[in-house]
This record gives C-alpha cells, structure tokens and sequence, in this order.
C-alpha cells in the first residue's frame, strides 16, 4: 500500500509542473493589461509604463517565470493586487467556505443518488427505475447557475422559507471561533446550536444546487454497476442460500459494486470544485472560486494562479484517496500494487 501511495505522488509531481507552466502561460495570454487596470483610466502612458515595471510584467517571461517558480518554492504565491493580501493567506481563509459547501453538496448526492440507484436495479422498468431516470436527466440537463437561481426564486423569493443569499451567515450572527474554518463544525464544537442553525440554512440552497448536478453521474453508475454485480453467480448463490434480500443487496453486492462508484465519486468531486465558481457567485458565497473569477476579471494573475494551483494539488490528494480506498475495499489491489 505505501509503495502503492508513493508511486502515484511521483507520478504527479509532473502533472503539477505541467499545471504551473501552463497557467503562468495562460494568464499572460489574457486580454487586458493589468497595469492599466491598476493605474486607472485617466492615467497616461508613463504612469502606465511605471505601474508596469512596479509589476514586474516588463521583464521578459522567462524572467517573470524564473520569478514566480523561485517564490513559489518558498511558499509565496504572491500578492493580490485588488487586495493588496498575500494570495496564501486569502486562499487560506476562503478554502474552508468553498470545501464547507462542496463537501455537503456531495454528501446530500450521495445520500440521494446511492439508494435510488440501488432501487433502480433491484426493480427494473418499475415506476422507481422510471424516477431515477427521469432524475439524472434533469441532473444533467440542467446548468448550475440556473438550478441555483430556480431554487433561490421558489424558496426565498416565493415561499420564503430560505434566507437571502448572501454569504454563510445572516448580518445578524456573528462568526464563530475558528478551529476547523467549517462553520458547523466549528459551531457545534463551541455549542452555538443557534449559530449551527443559521449556518445550515444558508448552506442548504447553494448545497442542494450542487447536489442536483452531481447526483445524476452517481445515480447512474451505482445502477449499472449493482444491475452488473446482482446477475453475478455469487449473488445468486447468496440468495439459494436463504439469506434475507437486505443482506444479499448490501453485503454481497453493494460492496462488490462500490469501486465503480467510488471512481464515479472522485470524478463528481472534480465537477464539483468547477462548478464551485457558478454557484459561490449565484449565491454570494466567499469563497476562492468567486475571488478567482474577481481577480480575473481584474486581469491579477497572481490570485488565477494560486486558485488553478490549489485546485491541482486538491485533484491530486482526491486520486490519491481513492487509490487507498480501493485498497481497502478490494484486497485483490493490494496485491497487485
């Protein structure tokens, strides 16, 4: 299992070096210049020309990757110049929001997903197959900022049962102590229940929205895989067997289904930190998917950088977990490894 582990670290460790040339590349070759943006629209060529050499961005791109690469390597990506804050240090505190609502998103799916994709193939053509069906079309069909702005339309603007979109917490509550940077957590851990109830009513919309778009991949695999799994011969050896449905379903063959949907999982994750950006903007949710698409529109490349960073290294921690798991769900690729 460790060799296992440190084989797949070596192996990304150029998929990271790959991620930092092309995005160093990919942010030069926006439009728009930064120093104009900085200097302001009444400025002249020669403020502009200065704001350019404060920045650095005259120097030739080698000379501004050598640059980058040498701070990078001591754990500096830079400053945001909309915030004048190091980008560390506003990754930091923006990470936990965006993994908070991510992280719920995908459990809510996986709630919903798992079971009707497990009904569906024990009841084939029946009216919980057709729902399942009809479900992960809608998943699919749907784009997130839409699903998003139905949501907040029905349940905030109509029935009123949701709070204003505006962040992880209502103006009237305030923060509370961080120890983990996730607000449930961290509320229930200094007993603020009413604090936990407010956080999770903010969080539930932007969270279903995610849950929508995700659900239907799981849902999807979980039946095919179980249809796969319960025409095998050890499942119906099980069942000649006499044992009890629940057993067969859950023991035998859900486990034995499990490692297609854990892949399938991993790879929702990965939709998922994308389709972060849409609905922290639909939402006005803080976190470092709204100020990647702020500083991007601000053309600071300084913050695009760090966010297409932290996203690789959370991909690639993402792999690496479920490359363990497979391991301790399946002892067949222990061995092989």
């Amino acid at each position: 299992m460790w060799s296992m582990t440190l084989k797949r670290l070596m192996f990304a460790i150029p998929s990271l070096i790959g991620v930092v040339i092309i995005t160093f590349l990919l942010t030069r070759a926006l439009p728009g210049d930064p120093a104009a943006y900085f200097a302001g629209p009444a400025a002249t060529q020669e403020a502009i020309s200065q704001v350019r050499a404060k920045l650095g961005l005259d120097k030739s791109l080698l000379v501004q990757f050598t640059r980058y690469v040498g701070d990078l390597a001591r754990g500096d990506l830079g400053n945001s110049l909309t915030t004048g804050q190091p980008v560390v240090t506003e990754i930091r505190n923006r990470l936990p929001a965006s993994a908070e609502l991510t992280l719920l998103g995908l459990i809510v799916s996986v709630l919903i997903a798992v079971p009707l994709g497990i009904l569906a193939a024990t009841k084939p053509d029946s009216l919980i197959d057709h729902a399942c069906r009809l479900v992960t079309t809608a998943g699919v069909s749907l784009p997130v900022f839409f699903t998003g702005l139905i949501l907040v339309y029905v349940f905030y603007y109509l029935l009123g049962w949701a709070p204003a979109p505006l962040g992880r917490l209502d103006i009237f509550f305030s923060t509370p102590p961080q120890i983990t940077g996730f607000y449930l957590i961290d509320s229930l851990l200094t007993g603020k229940f009413d604090l936990f109830r407010a956080a999770l009513s903010q969080l539930l919309l932007p969270a279903l929205t995610l849950a929508i778009f995700s659900l239907a991949p799981i849902a999807r695999m979980t039946r095919a895989s179980m249809l796969a799994v319960l025409a095998s011969d050890f499942v119906r050896t099980a069942r000649a067997s006499g044992l009890t449905p629940f057993t067969v379903i859950v023991t035998y063959a859900f486990r034995n289904a499990m490692l297609p949907v854990i892949t399938t999982l991993g790879m929702v994750f990965s939709f998922l930190l994308g389709a972060n950006v849409l609905v922290e903007k639909v939402f006005a949710w803080p976190g470092i998917g709204s100020y990647a698409v702020e500083a991007l529109l601000a053309s600071d490349f300084a913050p695009v950088q760090g966010f297409v960073l932290t996203m690789a290294v959370l991909y690639v921690a993402l792999n690496l977990i479920i490359d363990i798991l497979y391991g301790l769900i399946d002892p067949r690729v222990r061995i092989e490894a």
